[in-house]
């Protein structure tokens, strides 16, 4: 790879705050992709239309129209692949088929039609890393069927040389707790499992196994789909067995003391190895290959990596290769979860993004998805709308979880309704440390039964109990709320030059105050600050930035901000209440 380059723009962010002149040009037009809003759905919890309890795709066709009200680009479907759903769809066992409960590939089909006629986009998740074992792939390995011996990654483990009693081949572990391997009596070897028994990893140091994924990659673009988000991509490789085909044993972290915790182990054995980022470089030879042969817009790739940023950077290609289109940015969603959200972490996440990306590419902002807890609920109810801005404003593609535009917080799941493996294999004291379904629960549409997600008598999830008062209905009715707030930041950013094309500053102001300005030349500036603290506070934005007229235009405000749209804000001296953020234009 490369060596990083520092952006034009950040050169100058570094000279105290001095203008710079945005090396875009005003009349750059900028790949659908790039400035784009990306709308997660947990297919799962978005909509069923059938009355099971389960969203469906039927559900999500019906609500389309919601997406492009919204204003947002493209909808990324987490997995619906056929699935005995151990993981909810991460556990494949036909890559080249709709799970049923979802619905059928007509039903899949129709959806896409649909989706072409309001001129959305569909990406859908990929999970290269494993399938399921109920997968043909998997039996036929088992039996060590020609072609298919080498599909997974296999080994005979090794014998206690003091009991005799044959054991794992290495001491890794899962991310669902536990040992990363599993014997097999029929075949009479371990096979590894980054993830639940369930989910064993296919062997991508075999020829036939990248061939086979790419053959899955054009299926679906066949299909109608604009791209793939690409899932747990760090772990694909793992190290080579040394020339005894031994599997090295990992170090420990220090980090925790439970033995089965995955954190309890470096893990530098089995994530963020090299070959990972060449066959990431290979799946875009795929989509740049599709779209040179059969015509259209470019077909994406976003990557899952949770990552350091030397590794993560390395996705989006160097001088000689075009890596993945975005690598997804979590620093939104890491640097707080360890330091709690503040100007100063937020800071730190934006740098540790844009400081590091290569030149040339585009940056990205995710402040939640379908393993983390709700952003309203690890940000605070009073800065969703704050955290909302931010990803508008700032500069590249923004990524929205669904119900992140309507402020919902995460429901509590009691023991005898979890569903996650990763909470079911902890214990009902501790399950509520690793569950990821309270960021699940069903999608709130309306105050009805079942917040209008289903029919059912009882939903796979229960709903948060705020949906009442939280849901589509009541907040598209209110003169202002966290929903028409979310369209107007949209609307925004696609009308605006200025933050298409522009050039980006930003700071830490009164130590809890944020703000980012973006400009253009020839064109109005942009300029959104937060308190992020937990009390009022006074900002001057002219310490921030001397070239600021003494006055911009209120353009957009945060739910409880008692400040008027379209009002003269002098900059000087601006009064933010606790979660208070706002959006200021120079005309």
């Amino acid at each position: 790879m490369q060596p990083l380059q520092l952006p034009i723009v950040f050169i100058c962010l570094l000279a105290l705050g001095q203008a710079c002149q945005d090396s875009a040009s005003t009349t750059t037009t900028k790949d659908w992709w790039e400035n784009a809003q990306f709308y997660q759905i947990y297919p799962r919890s978005f909509m069923d239309s059938d009355g099971d309890g389960i969203g469906d795709l039927n559900g999500i066709t019906s609500k389309l129209e919601y997406l492009k009200e919204l204003g947002v680009t493209a909808a990324w479907l987490s997995p619906i692949f056929k699935s005995p759903m151990v993981d909810f769809g991460y556990d494949i066992s036909d890559f080249f088929d709709i799970q049923p409960e979802y619905g059928t590939l007509e039903d899949f089909r129709n959806l896409i039609k649909k989706a072409n006629e309001l001129e959305l986009k569909i990406i859908l998740d990929f999970v290269p890393n494993h399938s399921s074992d109920e997968n043909e792939w998997f039996k036929k390995s088992v039996k060590r069927e020609k072609g298919y011996q080498d599909y997974y990654v296999w080994h005979d483990g090794k014998v206690n040389a003091s009991t005799g009693v044959r054991e794992p081949p290495s001491n890794w572990l899962q991310a669902f707790r536990g040992s990363a391997w599993e014997w097999v009596e029929e075949r009479q070897q371990y096979y590894l499992h980054q993830f639940a028994v369930q989910q064993a990893d296919l062997n991508y140091r075999n020829p036939d196994v990248v061939a086979q994924m790419k053959r899955v990659l054009r299926y679906w673009l066949n299909e109608g789909v604009a791209g793939f988000r690409c899932d747990a991509v760090p772990v694909l490789f793992e190290v080579e067995p040394d020339e005894n085909g031994q599997y090295p044993d990992e170090g420990l972290s220090g980090l925790t003391d439970d033995v089965d915790n995955r954190n309890y182990l470096k893990n530098e054995l089995i994530e963020n190895r090299p070959e990972t980022i060449d066959m990431s470089y290979q799946w875009r030879t795929v989509m740049d290959d599709y779209q040179r042969i059969h015509g259209g817009e470019t077909r994406v790739l976003l990557i899952e990596t949770y990552a350091p940023p030397a590794y993560t950077m390395q996705f989006y290609g160097n001088r000689s290769v075009e890596g993945a289109h975005l690598p997804f940015n979590f620093n939104l969603i890491t640097v707080p979860a360890s330091s709690g959200v503040s100007a100063g972490s937020i800071k730190t996440a934006v740098d540790n993004w844009l400081l590091n990306m290569p030149s040339g590419r585009t940056a990205n902002w995710v402040i939640g998805n379908h393993d983390q807890r709700r952003a309203a609920s690890r940000y605070g109810v009073a800065n969703t709308d704050a955290m909302n801005m931010l990803v508008m404003i700032l500069p590249g593609a923004s990524v929205t979880y669904q119900g992140e535009e309507l402020g919902m917080t995460d429901g509590w799941i009691s023991w005898e309704d979890t569903q996650d493996p990763a909470a079911c294999n902890a214990n009902e004291d501790t399950y509520e440390e690793f569950t990821r379904d309270p960021s699940r629960t069903p999608f709130q549409w309306t105050s009805d039964t079942n917040a209008g997600f289903s029919t059912a008598a009882k939903t796979w999830l229960p709903l948060a109990s705020d949906y009442e008062t939280v849901n589509v209905a009541m907040e598209s009715a209110a003169s202002k709320s966290h929903l028409t707030i979310y369209k107007s930041l949209i609307e925004l950013r696609k009308g605006s030059k200025t933050l298409q094309n522009g050039a980006t500053k930003y700071a830490v102001l009164n130590e809890e105050a944020f703000v980012v300005k973006r400009y253009l030349s020839g064109y109005p500036i942009i300029v959104y600050v937060a308190n992020l603290g937990n009390a009022s506070l006074t900002v001057d934005l002219q310490e921030f930035d001397t070239t600021l007229a003494s006055s911009l235009t209120m353009e957009i405000s945060s739910l409880d901000s008692q400040k008027t749209e379209g009002a003269l804000i002098e900059v000087s001296s601006i009064a933010l209440s606790a979660g208070e953020a706002l959006v200021l234009t120079s005309i």
